[in-house]
């Protein structure tokens, strides 16, 4: 015998308006039912992004900044949202110094290093590169840095926004779903 239990839970009810924008006005209480349904999902369609995940982390001629640093400080990315970051830290460590790549996450007042390289001092020409790609989130007031300390390190490397701080997915440039 089928039963149908209210549920009133305002996370999923929010969930539910943020992902069917059109039922934002409906007005009913979810309900839950004991008896066994197939399942469509449009998920993708309800949030008004055609493609995978992983696909629209793609980058497109006209949807990515590069950047290049060496030896200096450089803010990446001030904007709130999510981004991926891909890139390569390149070090050729010739002096009697350490050669450092940074990737941090700053507040405007204390930084955090989310990625780093360091090459110690050697007596003979030492390269040292090391890829990246990950995502990041930044809140309102939050930036990136990029901070190479040392003529002879380089950060280069290329983000895109691939979502608003809100979590909406944002497609890559020229791309039209049909």
């Amino acid at each position: 015998m089928a039963q149908i239990i209210r549920i009133t839970s305002e996370a999923l009810q929010a969930t539910i308006r943020r992902l069917l924008p059109s039922q934002q006005g409906f007005g009913e209480d979810l309900e839950a039912s004991n008896v066994i349904q197939p399942v469509i999902d449009v998920t993708p369609t309800a949030e008004g992004s055609q493609l995978p995940v992983d696909l629209a982390r793609s980058f497109s001629f006209s949807s990515n900044t590069i950047f290049s640093v060496t030896n200096t400080s450089t803010t990446l990315i001030s904007t709130p949202g999510f981004y991926r970051l891909v890139g390569i830290f390149n070090m050729n460590e010739t002096s009697g110094s350490n050669s450092a790549a940074e990737i941090k996450l700053s507040d405007g007042s204390t930084n955090k290093n989310i990625l780093q390289a360091i090459v110690q001092p050697a007596s003979t020409d030492l390269y040292t590169s090391v890829p990246f790609d990950f995502p990041v989130y930044l809140d309102t007031g939050e930036s990136v840095i990029a901070n190479s300390n040392g003529s002879t390190t380089t950060i280069t490397g290329s983000f895109r926004q691939v979502a608003d701080r809100y979590g909406n997915i944002v497609n890559p440039a020229g791309f039209t779903f049909e």
